[in-house]
Formats: C-alpha cells, structure tokens, sequence
C-alpha cells in the first residue's frame, strides 16, 4: 500500500540544518510521537506533503528541502521597525528576544527582535525556519 493524496498518515521525522543541528523530531525522551496528517492537502510544508505521496508503509528516506520548498525565503518586507518608545518601560529589548505584536486588523503575531540601536528596534516577523535549507528523515508507520 501506498501513499495516496487526502490518505491519512503517520510519520517519524527528525528535521536537522544543513550542519547537521536538529531542529525537530517526534521522538522525544525516547517516545515516538509520530506527526499524524492528511497527505497532500497542505497541512504540513510542500517539500514534506511532497515527499510522502507514494511512500509505503514502514518505508524510510532522507529529503533535502530548499526554502521554497519548506518556510519560503525571507521576506525583508517583514522586518518591521518600531519605535522603543512604543514597548513597555519595564521591557530591555535584546537581540533574539521573541515579541508579540497586534496587527492594524486586530491578529497577534509573534517575532524575533533582529537588531536594536538608537531609538529603535528591528522584529523579524519571518518563520524563523524561513530562508534555511531543511533536511528530514521520515518514516511512514500509518496509512489510513
């Protein structure tokens, strides 16, 4: 049996960079917690709802994904400026912090403070896995 488009699936991953860093895995502390979603319909990123369809079951392999095929590419659109007038007194803003923001339409977003100088900061609204290379090794254990 293999993976067909809208089958339902489950799949042992273990996402690393390029040097080899792991960034995610569904083996934690020794337990298996397997990513279960409909292949093909978009739930996960293109590269992995990609590489799934055809697999069999308990079938194994390694993919390389370019940006575009996993976050996109870093969109400098999305670093934002903000005056540090506009954040909290109580709050010492520093490179790598995350920040929550409220979109003019109402949305929270979350960001990544990329710079700090003067009388501003710089948040990084980008998927902090945007503009990376990914790498994966997958394991199909369910086909449904």
């Amino acid at each position: 049996m293999k993976v067909k488009k809208n089958d339902k699936v489950k799949v042992e991953y273990t996402g690393s960079f390029d040097n080899g860093d792991i960034f995610d895995t569904s083996n934690h502390e020794g337990h298996s917690h397997p990513l279960e979603f409909e292949a093909g319909s978009g739930m996960v990123i293109k590269g992995f709802d990609d590489a799934i369809i055809g697999m069999e079951l308990n079938e194994e392999k390694n993919i390389h994904l370019k940006p575009e095929e996993a976050y996109g590419t870093s969109n400098p659109r999305l670093m934002i400026k903000i005056s540090k007038e506009k954040l909290p007194k109580n709050q010492s803003p520093k490179v790598g912090m995350m920040m929550g923001m409220q979109t003019p339409d109402g949305r929270q977003v979350h960001g990544r403070i990329a710079k700090v100088d003067g009388k501003e900061i710089v948040v990084d609204l980008n998927h902090p896995l945007a503009g990376k290379n990914l790498n994966f090794k997958i394991k199909v254990v369910a086909i449904n």
